[in-house]
């Protein structure tokens, strides 16, 4: 068995390479050893700002030896190609959210890596980070007794006022349930274990959209997923949420609260490392906040620990089989949406979830030697 570091190349360099070549390059048991893009100069100045000694198009970072993980930032539908090639290259492979557009993609994926012994890893990890990992043990200590239901709702008016090229997120494999959904239904298995059954409704506010920002600013793009989607989920262990993913609010809100028999929890932002975790017991009056405790590492914390785990041969939390289930759940949500049928749909089988991070995990603390 190998030892030391843990060799990663990193395939897409847009706009969130950045947070993950950052933290990557920061944590003594990974070396990030190349940087691929379709666009080879957008690969170069990456590589040379993060000082990344290999940048190229994939098949180049696939031929180091060395590259043991490759980290796929690529658009959705790139990322079941992309997974493929890494892991037909030998390569573990950690993939940001979805983990493919399709779930038929993903189980080839997962079948295919588990033929040659490979992991699989994928986004999103925000749910390792302090804030929700607090949350959990709260949920599990008991602090709010049994847990009965959860509400969730992320709103807003979509990403192009900011992002300078946001057409991607909105074809499929993206919108709101594809592309922020994730960090709430993974935080939400990470609760309460694996959906069973979902009811859902689902629409397009705009037909077409337009860039605000950036060299492609007043462009105009057309809108081919839902934008407004509320779901009903259904849990194997009896709790059950409530929640809606919008770009269409022109009232911002985020929302996650946990509702127990003793009290309830109110978690935070899962699209983020931290906290604060609020806590209000049946009776009281006021909300009482919790430490938060745990690593506001960052993006690449998942990557990270499935490092860890290919060299002691542990599980790792952000794992492939959780993306998987997470994936059909949102397929089983659209599929509800456009059947106009509220009879709840059967996701898969149950997913355990996954174990907090022990207490005193530390990223920063060289464990591979």
């Amino acid at each position: 068995m190998s030892t030391g570091p843990v060799g990663v190349a990193v395939v897409g360099a847009g706009v969130i390479s950045d947070a993950y070549l950052t933290a990557l390059t920061d944590f003594p048991d990974v070396r990030v050893l190349g940087v691929a893009d379709l666009d080879p100069e957008r690969a170069t100045r990456a590589a040379a700002k993060h000082e990344v000694p290999v940048a190229g198009d994939l098949d180049t970072v696939l031929a180091v030896p060395e590259v043991e993980i490759v980290v796929n930032l690529t658009v959705p539908a790139a990322h079941a190609q992309v997974a493929m090639a890494a892991v037909e290259a030998g390569k573990h492979i950690y993939g940001e959210k979805p983990l493919t557009t399709e779930p038929a993609e993903g189980e080839r994926l997962l079948a295919a890596a588990a033929e040659r012994g490979l992991l699989v890893g994928n986004a999103p990890d925000t749910f390792l980070g302090a804030g929700i990992q607090t949350a959990l043990r709260a949920v599990r200590s008991g602090q709010i007794g049994t847990p009965i239901a959860a509400h969730t709702a992320v709103q807003s008016l979509g990403p192009e006022g900011w992002h300078p090229d946001p057409a991607f997120f909105y074809q499929p494999g993206a919108g709101p349930l594809y592309d922020i959904g994730p960090y709430y239904l993974t935080s939400l298995v990470a609760l309460f274990g694996g959906v069973s059954r979902v009811a859902a409704a689902a629409r397009r506010g705009r037909d077409r959209r337009t860039t605000g920002s950036g060299p492609k600013a007043g462009e105009e793009f057309p809108v081919d997923v839902p934008t407004h989607v509320s779901a009903l989920l259904e849990f194997h262990s009896g709790p059950s949420a409530a929640s809606v993913f919008s770009f269409d609010s022109a009232i911002p809100r985020i929302m996650f609260e946990v509702i127990g028999s003793e009290g309830a929890l109110a978690v935070p932002d899962p699209n983020t490392f931290t906290g604060p975790v609020r806590v209000r017991s049946h009776g009281a009056e006021e909300w009482s906040e919790l430490p938060v405790t745990g690593t506001t590492a960052g993006r690449g914390i998942g990557v990270l620990e499935m490092a860890r785990a290919v060299r002691t041969g542990e599980p790792h939390r952000a794992s492939g089989e959780l993306a998987l289930h997470v994936l059909h759940t949102m397929a089983a949500v659209i599929d509800s949406a456009e059947a106009h049928s509220f009879t709840s749909e059967t996701v898969n089988t149950p997913l355990p979830a996954p174990p907090p991070l022990p207490e005193g995990w530390d990223p920063y603390a060289a464990e591979l030697g």
